[in-house]
């Protein structure tokens, strides 16, 4: 099968009509989520990354982090949640220069349970973000950096 020049060009600018379409959403998606990351308020951050700042503290989200942990440059912390239809689990750190620090998307039938290392540059609050649909629920506690730590 030949194709003709007009058809060539025609099934061309469909596919990089179909490609453009496609890149678009990505692109905004990735500016956006970089004005979240790149807030330097937790209040920003909240607004820029869910379009509100109207979080409810509530027991059902699980937030564990040390107090007091021995090294202010990977202190573990994990969330989990026995609420359903979550989509995403996010944490912030009050006193960072930026207080977003991580993004987790929960898929669809799997545990809403995340565990990771983050850097807390002093004494502030961690808050833990869970969002199911438009609802934001959260979960906060104090963490003190002291000055015989590692790293800061």
């Amino acid at each position: 099968m030949t194709l003709s020049r007009r058809k060539f060009i025609h099934l061309l600018s469909s596919v990089t009509t179909a490609c453009t379409a496609l890149i678009t959403p990505a692109i905004s998606w990735a500016a956006w989520m970089n004005d979240a990351f790149n807030a330097n308020e937790m209040d920003e951050a909240y607004k820029k990354l869910f379009g509100s700042t109207s979080l409810k503290n509530t027991k059902k989200v699980k937030l564990k982090v040390p107090k007091v942990p021995n090294n202010n440059n990977a202190v573990p912390i994990s969330v989990k949640t026995d609420i359903q239809n979550v989509d995403s689990i996010s944490l912030f750190v009050k006193n960072n220069p930026q207080p977003l620090v991580a993004i987790f998307e929960i898929p669809d039938g799997t545990l809403p349970e995340i565990s990771t290392r983050i850097r807390i540059y002093q004494t502030t609050t961690v808050t833990a973000v869970v969002k199911t649909g438009e609802q934001l629920f959260s979960k906060s506690q104090r963490v003190t950096i002291t000055d015989g730590q590692c790293g800061g």
